[in-house]
């Protein structure tokens, strides 16, 4: 699946959990084989985390908080110019992919 989104983009949260819904965050990791991406601050998720010991270093235990991915269909990108959620369309000019924003036609890249 061709995945439109990338590492470090501005994306807002357009469908899922109702808490979630409507937050704006930037894409921390790309799963592309799953078709999901992490997003800043979104679908936080909690893990208890014991003690451990590795390498001579100690893990400090206790209850970690972190981001759980979402489904790449539920997020849409925010356009730099206009800074309103878009579809991206892809344009090629000389051998050379530009992302470009479907409403006012800005060049993402």
């Amino acid at each position: 699946m061709k995945v439109k989104i990338r590492k470090g983009d501005k994306v807002e949260i357009i469908s899922g959990r109702f808490e979630d819904r409507g937050k704006v965050g930037e894409v921390i990791k790309v799963l592309p084989k799953e078709g999901r991406v992490v997003v800043q601050g979104v679908n936080m998720r909690k893990k208890h985390q014991r003690q451990v010991q590795t390498q001579g270093r100690t893990m400090s235990p206790g209850i970690i908080e972190f981001e759980g991915s979402i489904h790449i269909s539920n997020v849409m990108l925010v356009c730099p110019k206009c800074n309103e959620p878009t579809r991206v369309g892809i344009q090629r000019e000389a051998g050379e992919i530009t992302r470009v924003c479907k409403k006012c036609e800005a060049l993402i890249d």
